[in-house]
Parts: C-alpha cells; sequence; structure tokens
C-alpha cells in the first residue's frame, strides 16, 4: 500500500511538471502572458543620457550617487529587471563639472516608452527666502528661485515616503511627507535656527508652498498644502515615492543599442548547457544506477519549477544570471550525491533496500541543509548589497538552491520509494548499488 501511494503522488507529480513545463516554458508563444525576459548584454534595448544639473549641489558625487540609486528603485522597483544605470563625469563647462547619467533599459526598443520608464520623477528642495526677497521682486517680477530662496540642503534624496492627507475640516488635499533619519535632523536644525522665516517648498522649479516655520519640528514630518485635488495629490505622491531625484536631469541623447553577447552566445550557452546536463546525467546513471535515473528525473523537475519561478517573477536573465542558475544546478546534484552516498553505506551494513533509503535521506539531511542555509545566506548578502547584475545572479542563485532543496528532499525521495522493491534481491540491490560496489 505504502509503495502504491508513492508510485500514484510520483505520477501525478510527473504529469503536473510536463504539463507546467509545456504552457510555461517550452512552449514561448509570441504575445505570452509570462515571457522570458532577457538582459542588455543578451538581447539588447534602449540606451538614455541624462545631464544632471549640480550647479547648486556642493556634494556633487554623494547627489550623482543618490540620483542613480533613485533612478534605479524607479525602473526596477523589484531590483530583478537588471537595468544598466551608471554616472560619469563629462568635463567642465563654464566652472561646472559636467554630469551625466546613463540609463540602459534592456529589451526596449521602443525609445518613448524607454523616457516613460524614467518618468518626470520630481525635484523637492526645501528653501528659506531671502532677508530682501520683496525688494528683489519689486525690481524683478520675473526673479529666478536662486535669486529669491537659499538652499538649505535638505531634498528630496532625504525622502523617507510620502501620503495623502485630508483636512478633516475642509476636506482639502494635502501631502504629507516624512524623512529619513539623516533628513530629520537636517530638517530639525533649519526649523529651529530659522524660527519666523519662510521655508518655501519648491518642486520642479515651482513654488508649491511657502509657510513661514513658527516653531521647530523635531519629528521628521512636513505638510505641501496648496490647491490639489484628490487625483493631482494621489499622482505627487506616487511620483515621489517613486523616488524625488535630489538634481534636475534633462535628457540629451536616446538611442536603441545591440546586445554586447547577443543571440549567438545566449545560443551557444543554452547548447552547452544542455550538452553538460546530458553528461551530467549519463554520469550519474552510470554511476548510481537506478537512484541516478531518479535523480535525472527530479533534477529535469528542478529545472522546469527554476524556470517557471523565473518567468513568474519575472527574472531578467543575463550572463550573470544564467551562470547563477547553472551553479544552483551543481548544488541540486550535490545533494543527491549525498543521498546516494549514505544510502550506499547502509546497504553496505546490511539493510534492506528500503530502510537503506529511509536512513541515507534521514543522514544526509543534515548536511544538505546547512551547506544549502549557507549558500542561501550568501545570495542574499549579495542581492542586498550588490547592484544590477549581481543582485541578478544573486536572485537566481538564491532561487535555485531553495527549489533545489525541494527536489532533492521531496521529489527525489517521493520517486525513489515508488520504485523502491518489496523484497531484495542481488539483481535489485546491483541496481540500488552504485560506483563499484555490488
Amino acid at each position: 500500500m505504502r509503495s502504491r501511494k508513492h508510485i500514484y503522488i510520483s505520477a501525478i507529480t510527473l504529469l503536473l511538471f510536463v504539463g507546467l513545463g509545456y504552457f510555461l516554458v517550452i512552449e514561448e508563444r509570441p504575445g505570452a502572458r509570462f515571457p522570458f525576459s532577457f538582459g542588455l548584454d543578451l538581447v539588447g534595448g534602449t540606451e538614455l543620457v541624462y545631464t544632471a544639473d549640480t550647479s547648486n549641489v556642493s556634494d556633487v558625487g554623494g547627489a550623482m550617487e543618490s540620483l542613480k540609486e533613485v533612478i534605479e528603485r524607479r525602473v526596477n522597483i523589484f531590483g530583478v529587471s537588471e537595468p544598466l544605470v551608471q554616472t560619469e563625469s563629462a568635463g567642465l563647462v563654464s566652472g561646472h563639472s559636467v554630469e551625466r547619467l546613463i540609463v540602459g533599459l534592456p529589451g526596449v526598443t521602443n525609445i518613448d516608452k524607454a523616457i516613460e520608464l524614467i518618468g518626470q520623477t520630481p525635484v523637492l528642495e526645501f528653501r528659506l527666502a531671502k532677508p530682501d526677497t520683496q525688494k528683489i521682486v519689486d525690481a524683478n517680477p520675473k526673479a529666478s528661485i536662486d535669486e529669491l530662496f537659499t538652499p538649505t540642503g535638505l531634498t528630496g534624496r532625504y525622502l523617507s515616503r510620502a501620503v495623502v492627507e485630508f483636512n478633516p475640516n475642509t476636506g482639502a488635499a494635502s501631502v504629507g511627507l516624512e524623512f529619513d533619519k539623516d533628513g530629520s535632523k537636517l530638517f530639525t536644525d533649519v526649523t529651529s535656527a530659522h524660527k519666523g522665516e519662510v521655508l518655501a517648498i519648491i518642486l520642479d522649479g515651482a513654488i508649491i508652498s511657502a509657510p513661514v516655520i513658527v516653531d521647530e519640528i523635531s519629528d521628521g514630518k512636513a505638510e505641501i498644502t496648496g490647491s490639489f485635488t484628490p487625483t493631482e495629490a494621489k499622482e505627487l505622491v506616487r511620483n515621489l515615492n517613486y523616488g524625488a531625484l535630489p538634481v534636475p536631469i534633462t535628457l540629451s541623447t536616446s538611442q536603441i543599442v545591440g546586445a554586447t553577447l547577443g543571440e549567438v552566445a545566449l545560443n551557444a550557452g543554452v547548447r552547452a548547457g544542455i550538452i553538460g546536463f546530458v553528461v551530467l546525467s549519463l554520469f550519474l546513471i552510470l554511476w548510481y544506477r537506478l537512484p541516478g535515473l531518479v535523480s535525472v528525473v527530479a533534477l529535469i523537475c528542478y529545472v522546469i519549477i527554476s524556470l517557471i519561478v523565473f518567468k513568474l517573477i519575472p527574472v531578467t536573465l543575463t550572463a550573470a544570471g544564467l551562470a547563477g542558475f547553472i551553479l544552483s544546478i551543481g548544488m541540486a546534484v550535490d545533494a543527491n550525491v549525498l543521498i546516494f552516498e549514505r544510502m550506499k553505506e547502509e546497504l553496505r551494513k546490511g539493510q534492506s533496500i528500503y530502510q537503506a533509503l529511509h536512513e541515507g535521506f534521514s543522514r544526509a539531511w543534515l548536511s544538505i541543509r546547512d551547506s544549502n542555509i549557507s549558500s542561501i545566506i550568501t545570495a542574499v548578502i549579495l542581492f542586498w548589497l550588490g547592484t544590477s547584475a549581481v543582485k541578478g545572479f544573486a536572485l537566481t542563485l538564491g532561487v535555485g538552491v531553495m527549489v533545489s532543496m525541494l527536489t532533492a528532499i521531496s521529489i527525489s525521495r517521493t520517486f525513489l520509494f515508488a520504485v523502491a522493491p518489496a523484497t531484495d534481491t542481488p539483481s535489485k540491490k546491483f541496481l540500488f548499488s552504485n560506483g563499484l560496489h555490488k
């Protein structure tokens, strides 16, 4: 009865994975709901070059690094689509360094769509009115923001989050701002040192609100009031939460770029992976016999599950991401090898095939658990601290390791118990032995 139950479960599992593999992995239809996403190095895409205005910034390096992080969050909110975002200094113009932001978007060949992905994220500033602001306005009604207000250093780079708020008495919509730790300290210093002065809230060069500082604000919260409709307030909050730019940027050039590795390299990599998988399968079958054949079937299930996860997230597959996936396949094989070697030891002690299977999985589990947990920790650290391609490598490695634990412990175990004989004979023991052991 026990063996029959495992047979039923194994048959249902195989049918399920074959079906899922066909509809979500093998059948890559045009316009499929869950297509594979490939990186800029494999399929090309669009390159956008922006010029950053850093004339009013003292810490240019910090501002550009913050700008890079904001744009990465903007186009890669899950950290897996792997845009190529980098900054460069292009010399001096009028005494100021020209800073550029280069954004590469994989698989996007429509330049208008690419520009839309970046969007018009707002530039948020808090500035103090100069003592002679009124005289300047009387003399020149078209005076610029720089002539009227003094920067405080408090900008959108310190923004933690924005929310829509409504006045309980009038029902008017406003935007509540909350700054991070550094922004809260800076906001406290500004409001404590400039009581009675006007602190203008400037968005994209336009004065949205110009309240007077009545008292020190130490909780790191501010409010933008004005004639907002609820829809306008929601749109502003959405854009601010996507990331308020620390400096203004202007699109300089845009172009469609070709793949650095290209379709030939992608096809060669896939072909090499298939050849490696076939060679590995032959080794497992020849050396580990029937358990080796079962491990190959489980490994196929592992590949299908991993590719399904990559499509559903979706993960953008670059050369680095494919390397992480292939590395995790090796770890999946390693788990099966540990199990089979433990089984061999139990068979040498005179245990039955069923007992050897049970003890083999039980004794190998601790080693598999520890090695995979260490790999997952490594992947988490790489994903947390890395950027761009490093994140892709870490994500595919982490997903692969977790799936490999499932296939090695659950699927392999179910399949092996399904084919385990009820009684032992020399020929059956030979099928479950490995290497030169009979």
